[in-house]
C-alpha cells in the first residue's frame, strides 16, 4: 500500500467504524435469544421498608416470581425516576439508590448488586420510535425497583435496567411508547411497572396503617380501576384525569399510576390480567399488583 492509499484508507476509517456501530446496534436484538413470551407485571411497591420487612406483600413478590419463567433480564418503569425526556439506564453496574429519608439505618445499608445491561438499554432505545430515548449512566436502581426485585431474585443474578417516566408526556403517549417494547417479551425480558394504583400520601391515615380504606373516594377508585383492568378496557385508565373526583384524589400525582399503563399496554390478544397483593393500606393507598399472561 503506497502513501496515497494509506491516507485514503485512514480518511475512510471513521465512516467504517460508524457503519460497524450502526450494524451492532441494529443486531443487538439478536444477542437476546428468543424465548417463550414473558408475562408483564405491575407491582404496588409501597414503603421502602418492604425491602427489610417480612409481610404479605413481599411474600406476594416471591410467589409471583415462582409462577413465571426466570427472566434473562428485567426492565423496570419506576414511579421514582421522573425526567424531562425519556432515559434508560445503560451502565454495567447500576448503583443501589436510597431515594428516601427518615428510615432505619438498616435500610440504608441494603445493597442490591444486580448487573445492568448496556445491550438491553441500546435495544430499548432502538425499539422506541415514538419518542427519543437517551442512554443514562448516572441513575441506577431506585427503591421502586430494587426493594421489589430483591425479593423476587435475591441472588441479584438477573440484569436490571430502568426506563424513566418523561414528565412532559401525556398518558396516551406513555401507553403508546410501552407498546413498542412488546418484542422484548419474546426475548426473555420481564417488564415491570412499579408504582401504586391508589396513592395519596397527603391523606394517609397514619393511625390506621394496616386497616382498610378510610375514604369513600379511595374505595370507589379502587373498584373502578380493577373493573377496567379485569375487563381489558384500558381507556378509562388512560384517561384517568377525566374520571371525576374519586380518581383525582386517588391519583393526586400521576407518577405512581403511569407505570400501570406500561404494563397494560403490553397486554396481548388472549392474555388475562390477574391481581395479586390486592389490599388497601393506610386508608388512602393500595398495594394491588397485576400479572398479565396467558394463564
Amino acid at each position: 500500500m503506497d502513501r496515497r492509499q494509506f491516507l485514503a484508507a485512514l480518511a475512510a476509517l471513521p465512516l467504517a467504524l460508524k457503519a460497524m456501530e450502526t450494524r451492532s446496534l441494529l443486531n443487538l436484538g439478536d444477542s437476546l435469544p428468543r424465548s417463550p413470551r414473558m408475562p408483564v407485571l405491575f407491582v404496588g411497591h409501597g414503603s421502602p421498608m418492604n425491602a427489610i420487612e417480612e409481610n404479605i406483600f413481599v411474600q406476594g413478590f416471591r410467589r409471583v416470581a415462582m409462577e413465571i419463567p426466570k427472566p434473562q433480564a428485567i426492565l423496570v418503569v419506576s414511579a421514582h425516576w421522573e425526567t424531562r425526556g425519556t432515559q434508560v439506564t445503560a451502565m454495567p453496574k447500576p448503583p443501589t439508590i436510597h431515594d428516601f429519608g427518615g428510615f432505619p439505618r438498616e435500610l440504608y445499608e441494603q445493597q442490591y448488586p444486580a448487573p445492568g445491561s448496556p445491550e438491553l438499554a441500546a435495544e430499548v432505545q432502538r425499539l422506541i420510535q415514538s419518542n427519543p430515548v437517551a442512554l443514562d449512566h448516572s441513575w441506577g436502581l431506585d427503591h421502586g425497583a430494587w426493594t421489589v426485585v430483591k425479593h423476587m431474585y435475591p441472588n441479584a443474578d438477573v440484569p436490571v435496567i430502568e426506563l424513566s417516566l418523561d414528565r412532559t408526556l401525556q398518558p396516551e403517549r406513555h401507553y403508546t411508547m410501552a407498546k413498542e417494547l412488546a418484542a422484548l417479551r419474546d426475548k426473555g425480558v420481564l417488564i415491570i411497572g412499579s408504582g401504586n394504583m391508589v396513592h395519596n400520601l397527603r391523606m394517609v391515615a397514619w393511625g390506621k396503617i394496616n386497616e382498610p380504606f378510610a375514604y369513600d373516594w379511595a374505595q370507589e377508585a379502587d373498584t373502578r380501576m380493577k373493573q377496567a383492568i379485569r375487563s381489558g378496557d384500558h381507556r378509562p385508565l388512560i384517561d384517568f384525569h377525566k374520571q371525576g373526583t374519586a380518581f383525582d384524589l386517588a391519583i393526586n400525582s400521576a407518577e405512581h399510576f403511569l407505570p400501570l399503563l406500561y404494563t397494560l399496554a403490553l397486554q396481548g390478544k388472549g392474555e388475562q390480567a390477574t391481581l395479586f397483593n390486592d389490599a388497601p393500606l393506610a386508608g388512602s393507598l393500595t398495594m394491588t399488583s397485576v400479572k398479565v399472561s396467558t394463564d
